[in-house]
Parts: C-alpha cells; sequence; structure tokens
C-alpha cells in the first residue's frame, strides 16, 4: 500500500485490491465510524466475487444517478400528480360555481403545481435513462470508477491490459483528516500484526442444503451477504 495526501492506494490483483478496500473500511469501523455514509461506502467497495465492469460499473452509475425530486420522495408517479392535478382543476371549477373565489384560486394553484411536479419527475426519469446509459457505456470506459461522499472518496480502474494477471489500482481517501489520520494508523498496525487477511467471499448456503443435504441455520442464512473481514 501506497499512502499519500490523496489517499491510501493499492495496485495489485483483483484479489488485493479487494482486501485493500476491506482493511480501509475495517479500519474504518474500528475507529467508530458508522451511519448511512458508511454503509453507502461498505456496499459500493469492490467485493471478491464482484467484476469490474459489470457490478462496479452498475454501483457506479447508480449512485451517480440524478437525485429524486420531490413527487419521487413522495412515492408519487408522474401519472398519479397528473391525475391529482386533474382533481384539483375540477375542484377549482366548483369552488368558482359557488362563489368561493379564495379556494377557488388555491385548488387552481395546487393543480398547476401537481402538473410541474409531474413534468420534474418524468424529466428526471427520462435523464437518468440517458445519464446511466451514457455513464455505463461510455464514461467508465474512459476513466476510472469514482465514489465520493462526505467520508470517503474512492477511485478504482484497471491497467496493464493484455498483462498475463489483469492489474488494478484502487485509491481510497478519507475526507475527514483527524479520522484519516486513524485510519492510516490501523492501517499500519493491520501490516503488522496480521499475517494473512482472509477475503469475505460470497456464501452460498442453498447449493450446499441440496447438494450435501445440510440444514442450513437462520444465522448462516443472514451472514451470506458480504461482512467485513476478520484477521487472525
Amino acid at each position: 500500500m501506497e499512502e499519500s495526501i490523496s489517499g491510501f492506494k493499492r495496485r495489485g490483483t483483483w484479489g488485493e485490491v479487494v482486501e485493500h478496500g476491506e482493511r480501509v473500511t475495517r479500519a474504518l469501523a474500528d475507529a467508530g465510524t458508522e451511519g448511512p455514509a458508511f454503509e453507502e461506502w461498505d456496499d459500493w467497495r469492490p467485493k471478491s466475487h464482484e467484476r469490474l465492469g459489470e457490478d462496479v460499473n452498475k454501483k457506479t452509475a447508480e449512485k451517480a444517478s440524478i437525485a429524486e425530486g420531490e413527487g419521487e420522495k413522495a412515492g408519487k408517479s408522474p401519472n398519479d400528480d397528473l391525475k391529482t392535478a386533474g382533481e384539483k382543476l375540477t375542484d377549482s371549477y366548483e369552488k368558482v360555481e359557488e362563489g368561493d373565489g379564495e379556494s377557488a384560486v388555491e385548488s387552481w394553484q395546487d393543480s398547476i403545481n401537481y402538473v410541474a411536479r409531474a413534468a420534474d419527475s418524468a424529466g428526471r426519469k427520462a435523464l437518468r435513462k440517458v445519464e446511466d446509459t451514457v455513464y455505463r457505456k461510455v464514461m467508465t470506459q474512459l476513466a476510472p470508477y469514482y465514489f465520493d461522499n462526505e467520508l470517503v472518496s474512492a477511485n478504482i480502474q484497471q491497467v496493464g491490459r493484455g498483462s498475463d494477471e489483469e492489474q488494478f489500482v484502487f485509491e481510497v481517501n478519507v475526507n475527514d483528516d483527524e479520522l484519516k489520520t486513524t485510519v492510516s494508523d490501523l492501517l499500519q498496525q493491520f501490516e503488522d500484526e496480521v499475517d494473512r487477511w482472509h477475503i469475505d467471499t460470497e456464501k452460498d448456503t442453498e447449493v450446499a442444503e441440496v447438494v450435501e443435504g445440510v440444514e442450513v441455520t437462520d444465522a448462516e442464512r443472514e451472514s451470506e451477504s458480504p461482512t467485513r473481514s476478520t484477521t487472525n
């Protein structure tokens, strides 16, 4: 591992860069890091059973996707909002007939707002589709795969194509300077004290149960998804 002002870098095979991500994740956890930003990073970092051009590509494109609008956050589709807009408009006409001009204006304005929200949701959906296609098919062929949130900034790319063994470069930076120092100390401790790092692998308990006739416990089922590594 190389350490610089820009972060912790590892060049090597897929297994070696996966291990690098696991070590950084373990160090963050040991430093007391938790919460959505940590979980987001833990989900994005490359895993042993994944492929760079498929799984990491997909996760990176999803992370880069345009944010949800108000309608999407409310769980409403453009059609839902258009339907509500029509109802508000009908209500506005009824208020006019009743002589309630103030309420009629309010309902009319609500109708306009729902139409605008429907257009916003539809536009975001269209942009997201184009963005995903462009990112996955074009941008990731020209640049590294990037991850960035308030906790971690990282990038990974394949280098040395055509060689006997695929090589990758994975660089991770911890954005908080104080936390970065703690992580650095822990990573050095791992280097000094851990002879062999056990890389997480995805378990397939269903296969074991069918082929070997072994009954899998609930605890084993819950452990199928990759977790942070343990060390010896």
